[in-house]
């Protein structure tokens, strides 16, 4: 366990994005279906070490897979090892052993695969999936639909996925179907959900992963606060959902320019929004911490499914802001943040959340005094570098081990 001190200071200078887990995900899978390729640049996360953790079990043919605590690592990868035919148990630690994989208890079975589960892990399958037309709810997870698009295509008839209620956080099975035919497998969008041809193969190739907006989004909301931050390495046609950051900090009144493949973004004067993150829910922490600077009311909307993430985000944001003496109300689906740029450093609960202590490390550079964040480790998630490079700009961010 550890904890991270960070005094009031601004972030100044040039930083690269660090590759986006999400399409690294996604690619290494592809490549594994493929039998072959490199993906590079890839981050040494947790993250990235349970997906490559998997695919090194599932080609070992090990009864046993350890997916961390990634929860697209677990919900990507059992359809797909399903697909393939294996009989594995899928385990995980930390937050991943409350979250749910209900969705494929009685969804897998109606296709070939033996289930022994009771929605949480373990999670054992066996037998071989079939094609056929999959019955998704689209509220619950997109990280379904990925899974079963990527299994589908390597199966060999068709297939069809429908879903039956809207599907949230579209744009990353957008990011999904875009990489799949980066490899050479193609999915149509249907009025209905998506259309899978089956006997595709995916073809060998080096794949190129493109830079983080997630965690770019960090350093760009540091310069909007009380900086001058130029985030490059950015692809502005990707399709990473939190690419949107650019017009979220736009609409609070950030000066914000975009230039090629970077986004310079600088202190000025901030206004209150209203926000629906149905489709960005990982931007969440960030928006509200930038909402606590602003001046005016924020309204956050269309983010349940933050409740079941690392740690319930919503009441894991409004209890930090609310410690930093910011003016804020939970609402069941996000919150509303009357801001007037007056923040004070507290000792804060990291909930063992990634994006929860990066969001607070950025709200400690505006905060008058000192801040604490427990659990500081959790960084390890996704970005493990990010306080070198957040005081490698400025920052005042010392890490310690926590004895107490």
């Amino acid at each position: 366990m550890s904890k991270v001190s960070i005094s009031r200071s601004k972030l100044n200078g040039n930083i690269t994005a660090p590759p986006s887990k999400s399409a690294a995900h996604r690619a290494l899978i592809c490549s594994y279906l493929a039998g072959g390729g490199t993906v590079s640049p890839i981050i040494n996360s947790k993250d990235m070490q349970a997906t490559l953790g998997v695919i090194d079990g599932l080609k070992d043919k090990s009864p046993r897979v350890h997916c961390i605590e990634s929860g697209s690592t677990l919900r990507f990868m059992i359809p797909v090892a399903a697909s393939l035919g294996k009989s594995v148990t899928f385990t995980g630690e930390g937050s991943l052993l409350k979250r749910t994989v209900g969705e494929y208890v009685d969804l897998l079975p109606q296709h070939g695969i033996t289930v022994k589960s009771d929605g949480y892990l373990p999670f054992t399958i066996s037998g071989q999936l079939q094609n056929g037309n999959y019955e998704v709810d689209g509220n619950v997870s997109s990280q379904y639909v990925t899974g079963l698009l990527l299994a589908l295509a390597n199966l060999q008839g068709d297939s069809a996925i429908v879903l039956k209620t809207p599907l949230q956080s579209k744009p990353y099975v957008d990011m999904t179907v875009k990489i799949m035919n980066d490899y050479g497998v193609r999915v149509v969008e249907t009025n209905f959900g998506y259309l899978i041809k089956g006997s595709q193969k995916y073809q060998t190739l080096d794949y190129n992963v493109e830079g983080d907006w997630s965690q770019a989004a960090f350093f760009m909301a540091a310069g909007a606060i009380c900086g001058d931050v130029t985030v490059s390495g950015l692809d502005l046609k990707c399709a990473q959902g939190d690419r949107y950051i650019i017009d979220v900090l736009a609409n609070f009144g950030a000066d914000i320019v975009v230039e090629g493949n970077q986004v310079h973004c600088k202190q000025s004067e901030l206004k209150g929004i209203e926000v629906d993150v149905t489709n960005i829910p990982d931007l969440v922490p960030i928006i509200a911490v930038t909402a606590a600077f602003a001046n005016g009311q924020t309204v956050i909307t269309g983010g349940e499914r933050l409740r079941y993430k690392e740690s319930d985000r919503i009441t894991s944001v409004v209890t930090n802001l609310e410690k930093m003496g910011v003016d804020v109300i939970e609402q069941p689906d996000g919150m509303i943040i009357n801001g007037c740029g007056d923040v004070f450093g507290a000792k804060l609960d990291g909930f063992n959340d990634h994006r929860i202590v990066m969001a607070f490390s950025v709200a400690a550079l505006g905060a008058y005094g000192k801040t604490e964040i427990t659990n500081a480790e959790s960084i390890n998630k996704s970005y493990p570098q990010f306080f070198e490079d957040y005081n490698s700009l400025g920052g005042k961010a010392d890490v310690i081990c926590d004895t107490e």
